[in-house]
């Protein structure tokens, strides 16, 4: 019997898998794994208690963005904001044109 024979069938073949990029991760990625790693970055443990490594957390950090990236609208992805109904202000940064924007010196 092999050591995975209690785990369910995309654990056992995701834990044979040789991970040599982020690629190989995403592709192992599926909405339960990414929901159990915005979890565990959120409250910054894993299910089974133990806490993350700042290593840890960077790592399902990148796993997490890549993945919505490429899998999740806009609107949905971590760090989305939503300015579609934002007043602009004079902070704004300008819309970029091809025109110069006159830079205003005051003297004091």
């Amino acid at each position: 019997m092999s050591d995975n024979s209690d785990k369910p069938d995309h654990l056992a073949k995701a834990s044979e898998k040789e991970i040599n990029s982020i690629q190989d991760i995403l592709e192992m990625m599926n909405p339960e794994v990414h929901m159990n790693l915005k979890t565990a970055v959120e409250l910054g443990k894993w299910p089974d208690g133990r806490k993350l490594t700042d290593e840890q957390r960077a790592n399902c950090l990148q796993a997490i963005i890549a993945y919505e990236r490429a899998n999740l609208p806009e609107e949905q992805r971590v760090g989305y904001i939503d300015r579609s109904g934002q007043q602009k202000t004079h902070c704004d940064d300008p819309v970029a044109t091809d025109e110069p924007v006159p830079l205003n010196i005051i003297k004091h």
